[in-house]
């Protein structure tokens, strides 16, 4: 009998078994996986070590808890990138299949716990952004810094040992159970959990920007009541409001990038998919990335301390070459712009 037929016979974890998951099969194909894979991942690694850069440079935004865990998504969207585009390549473009199973879970392991860590940041940056909104005279002490490791260093270990699951026995190879039609020595049951859990993260997300964004329309009319107070409330209810909006537009793009792939993994729970629709489910994939990519933009965009950071270096270094080449008297007059600016 043929082993390429899945997933009753992908159960008995033959090597070729790999290979039937190899679903793209003409060279356009395969060079548009690459070009979008390599587009975007390089993207994504170059914007989300900016904002790193941008966020611990400064003394000022590295001590907040909301930026603190911002620098935690773009972590997990830097590795997410890297992870991603080097297997999803090698196994789909240059169709490596030669590697062993633990090879191959160790892999998909870190894929998910990266992008795991990404929607549970996000998640933290929506709580934070909540109780900064509806309890601002209480958020510095609610919201320490220790507080905020601490909370990073229980997500990240939860994510990586919910993805290291398959990797610990938790795959249809050791328990002999009906495999995932679109992840080689992945078990249904695993795939259903992750699913719900991943859905899990994405409500919780829903909930708590509904609630930011409440809390935000509730300011912005208390706002317009009180012009005639000082100026310091109306600043912060504004900022409250801004990043608010912020946080909204990046959970906009996370759900749209990533429904197709989760629709098709619940989907490949419940029926058998078609070559179309596996073909379909490696280029949604990609949509991952773009998601990755995006955030960061949208935190240049919005973030009006990130935006002033980065309009700075960019000054930095506009600066730099015309300096080597002009007299000591233009280059103190350029120091003393660069400090006014």
């Amino acid at each position: 009998m043929d082993v390429c037929k899945i997933p009753e016979n992908a159960s008995k974890c033959s090597g070729s078994t790999m290979e039937c998951f190899t679903v793209l099969s003409t060279q356009a194909q395969k060079i548009s996986i690459a070009t979008l894979c390599c587009l975007f991942g390089t993207l994504c690694v170059f914007e989300n070590s900016l904002v790193l850069y941008l966020i611990f440079s400064s003394p000022r935004t590295r001590k907040k808890p909301s930026y603190i865990f911002i620098s935690s998504l773009a972590l997990a969207d830097i590795l997410a990138s890297i992870i991603f585009v080097c297997s999803f390549v090698n196994f789909h473009v240059f169709n490596g299949t030669g590697f062993s199973k633990e090879v191959f879970l160790l892999q998909l392991g870190g894929v998910n716990t990266s992008f795991s860590a990404s929607l549970s940041s996000l998640l933290l940056t929506a709580l934070d952004r909540y109780v900064s909104i509806s309890r601002p005279s209480e958020y510095k002490l609610l919201m320490t810094r220790k507080r905020a490791w601490i909370a990073l260093a229980v997500l990240w270990a939860a994510c990586a040992t919910v993805a290291s699951l398959p990797l610990l026995g938790w795959n249809c190879c050791t328990l002999d159970s009906s495999c995932s039609e679109l992840f080689p020595f992945v078990d249904d049951s695993y795939l259903s959990g992750w699913v719900c859990l991943t859905l899990l993260l994405l409500g919780c997300i829903v909930y708590a920007y509904a609630r930011v964004l409440r809390r935000a329309r509730q300011h912005a009319a208390y706002m317009e009541q009180q012009q005639a107070q000082g100026g310091k409330q109306n600043a912060r209810v504004r900022m409250d409001v801004r990043l608010a909006k912020t946080l909204v537009m990046v959970l906009a793009v996370l759900v749209l990038c990533w429904s197709p792939v989760l629709v098709l993994m619940i989907c490949s729970v419940f029926s058998r998919l078609s070559d179309r629709l596996r073909e379909a489910f490696a280029f949604c994939s990609t949509l991952c990335l773009l998601n990755s990519m995006v955030n960061p933009v949208i935190y240049a965009l919005r973030s009006k301390e990130l935006n002033s950071s980065l309009r700075r270096v960019f000054s930095r270094f506009r600066r730099q070459p015309k300096a080597s080449e002009e007299s000591p008297e233009a280059e103190s007059t350029h120091r003393s712009s660069v400090v006014e600016t």
